[in-house]
């Protein structure tokens, strides 16, 4: 029965038209361990690597030709000028005693933990210095940098964030920086209080300060017109607008141009108000600017041919 079983099933079966299709057998690469002529050198590849040797001809030795290693070389140093006094040492003055160090450690860092006053301090009165930077709730206030350049306030906004236990609440400064000789600079920091805000930002637009090309006239050499996102402004030199002694602008263009020392010219927002766009569509439009003289350099002609 089982026979009879099977014979059908086979010839079922081979009554069936299966295709199969061949599957290609693509052979792995088998990397072989090879050394090479030195033992200290193993190559992983399938063919045997070539090592050239450096011949004694390609080394250079003609600084050592007059030199013998054997021969004992003098140390000779330079005299040292006339009026040349040596540095004293450290270790040569007279040894602090333990009034002086306990003294010097008091004046910097308040008394020490005994609760003996060296200075003749009281211990049990706070300084008053000291009591504004330490505590609860103290917060160190920073000197303001002072490298030249000024600062300007733009915009400080509001602005939340959703989380998933509420909104977290910032505030968004907007900081142009300037030297008023033609460099400026546009920042934007977050923070939960205003004043860290405006510090944040002044010092992000102290990292992306730009040279603005100006004349002598303190205007643009030419027109230009720049954007960033939504935002459009357009830059006008002053004897293309004849304003002369004036700069006409608004916004965050005004405040971009006044920061940079440009005091004849024309600037037009044009598409978004959003201050901080305008801000980097005014600094996008001022880097497409060059003087004439670097034009005349490239194309190695006089400055007189430009305007022929």
């Amino acid at each position: 029965m089982a026979a009879t079983v099977t014979a059908s099933t086979l010839s079922s079966a081979a009554s069936l038209s299966i295709r199969i299709k061949p599957r290609l057998s693509i052979p792995k690469p088998i990397k072989s361990f090879l050394y090479s002529k030195s033992p200290q050198f193993l190559s992983l590849s399938s063919h045997p690597t070539t090592i050239t040797r450096a011949q004694s001809s390609d080394i250079d030795t003609s600084f050592f030709d007059n030199v013998n290693p054997e021969d004992d070389i003098v140390f000779d140093p330079p005299s040292p000028p006339e009026d040349f006094v040596p540095p004293p040492s450290f270790d040569e003055g007279p040894i602090e005693t333990e009034e002086e160090i306990a003294a010097a450690y008091e004046e910097l860092y308040g008394p020490a933990f005994s609760g003996e006053s060296v200075l003749g301090n009281d211990v049990y009165v706070m300084d008053s210095k000291v009591k504004k930077t330490t505590g609860f709730g103290s917060k160190g206030k920073k000197e303001k940098i002072r490298d030249g350049f000024e600062e300007r306030v733009v915009q400080v906004r509001r602005v939340t964030k959703v989380v998933k236990g509420g909104k977290q609440l910032h505030f968004r400064a907007i900081v142009v920086v300037g030297n008023k000789q033609g460099q400026v600079g546009v920042g934007v920091g977050k923070a939960k209080e205003v004043i860290a805000a405006v510090l944040k930002s002044a010092v992000n637009a102290r990292r992306n300060i730009v040279a603005v090309p100006m004349t002598k006239y303190s205007t643009f050499p030419h027109r230009s017109e720049g954007d960033y996102g939504a935002a459009k402004v357009m830059l006008r030199p002053a004897w293309y607008c004849d304003c002369w002694r004036l700069v006409i602008a608004g916004g965050a263009v005004r405040i971009v141009l006044e920061m940079a020392g440009v005091e004849n010219a024309l600037g037009k927002q044009i598409g978004s108000k959003n201050a901080l766009n305008n801000a980097r569509a005014t600094v996008v439009a001022v880097l497409k600017m060059r003087q004439f003289r670097d034009v005349a350099r490239e194309r190695g002609i006089p400055m007189e041919e430009l305007w022929k």
